[in-house]
């Protein structure tokens, strides 16, 4: 079939638009020995791509900010916040939504991208220009790779920026407003201490108790009436001033070995490394050079101790976090690619709409299970936090070589 025909026949579709835009722009330099240009098929591909990731990221971008303001702005202003603090701890929340965003954007923009093509007959206009599907897919590639890098600098600088300022701010909230982590009849875990809290009102708090592990000791401590103050230490968040206060600790070696006190006031203090100093959100705030010579320190003192192996783990959990999400873009450019040319054909778009949402929530859900193995089991960082990545390359592999054999 020549290339007068294939013109006539897609010549009722949105193609025909493409070819009149070459012949306007550059009349009979388009068609060169009967292949069109190749720098006009990659610009008009590079601008389809990225207008419909900047839409998928748009729609992304939305949903993960409004589920930051139900999870954390809702409580901020329901607590008396001021709301200048709340916005700022909006910005600061920016990082981490876009770094998280991009790739789904990725996924579900190019598979939209390509499908459309497909479904309008646009790729036979590439087809028929001598584009082979390998040099199709070296501009995808190409686009995928800088949206990793994009992804991979807002990950590595900005959101450490974000995390240190926003930790910062929600120390100087929490002082101003102690019960602001607190809720009515809830239970708070605070490293080894569990606190199940009574009705909250203002900076009052009608019963409380609390469960304590530490040192070969458990402590049940049971109190009235409390008042939540603000820190009057540095590293101290919050002090809860108990009254009618009764503790009972037992000796987890001797069961039958405790003690009971017994007291009109007591002060506990919480510490604010409880609500933002763990494992997590340390390892945030540093860039991958300084995230690295941490673990590097860490395993240069070769302790055996059960607890160390596992901090090690969490903390290279987090590095590995640095690279596998950024650059899970790449992977999703990849697959995007195979899917769209082999299911696209009729309806592109809205198949690759469908498809791509169901592959971001199972990938999401496989992203989190595997933190829950490496935090919760001390499973392998690596292979938990990259075995989504894996999957992705290698059924997209599958699929492209699926699509060379047609």
């Amino acid at each position: 079939m020549t290339f007068k025909e294939i013109y006539k026949k897609i010549k009722r579709n949105r193609t025909v638009r493409l070819l009149h835009l070459y012949n306007e722009k550059f009349q009979v330099r388009v068609l060169k020995r009967g292949t069109l240009r190749n720098h006009i098929l990659v610009k008009y591909l590079f601008k389809d791509l990225f207008l419909y990731f900047l839409v998928s990221f748009f729609f992304f971008f939305m949903i993960f900010f409004v589920n930051q303001i139900l999870l954390t702005v809702e409580d901020l202003l329901a607590k008396s916040a001021p709301f200048s603090d709340v916005m700022r701890i909006m910005v600061y929340s920016l990082p981490f939504i876009i770094a998280q965003s991009a790739p789904f954007a990725t996924l579900v923009g190019f598979l939209m991208s390509l499908g459309g093509m497909m479904s309008s007959n646009e790729i036979l206009i590439f087809r028929a220009a001598g584009f082979s599907f390998l040099r199709i897919l070296a501009p995808v590639a190409a686009l995928g790779l800088f949206i990793s890098i994009g992804s991979f600098f807002v990950n590595d600088y900005l959101l450490p920026l974000g995390t240190i300022k926003y930790n910062k701010l929600m120390r100087e909230i929490m002082n101003s407003t102690p019960s602001i982590e607190l809720e009515s009849n809830s239970v708070k875990r605070l490293d080894t201490s569990s606190i199940v809290i009574g009705e909250v009102s203002g900076n009052s708090v009608s019963d409380v108790v609390i469960f304590d592990s530490k040192d070969d000791k458990d402590r049940l401590i049971i109190a009235g009436n409390s008042v939540l103050v603000g820190a009057k230490e540095e590293g101290v968040l919050m002090q809860f001033d108990m009254n009618d206060a009764a503790l009972l600790s037992i000796d987890t070696n001797n069961r039958n070995n405790y003690d009971v006190l017994s007291s009109g006031r007591t002060v506990m203090n919480v510490f604010d490394s409880a609500f933002l100093g763990n494992y997590s959100r340390s390892a945030r705030e540093m860039t991958t050079y300084d995230l690295t010579r941490t673990i590097q320190g860490m395993k240069a003192e070769k302790s055996d101790n059960p607890s160390t192996i596992r901090k090690i783990n969490l903390w290279v959990m987090e590095w590995h976090k640095k690279f596998a999400i950024p650059f899970g873009s790449i992977f999703f450019a990849f697959l995007a690619f195979s899917l769209a040319f082999l299911f696209g054909k009729h309806n592109g778009q809205m198949i690759g709409l469908f498809l791509g949402i169901v592959i971001c929530v199972l990938y999401w859900a496989v992203q989190i299970i595997g933190q829950l193995m490496v935090t919760k089991v001390g499973l392998n960082a690596f292979w938990c936090i990259w075995t989504p990545n894996i999957v992705i390359g290698a059924v997209g592999l599958g699929f492209m070589l699926v699509l060379l054999r047609k």
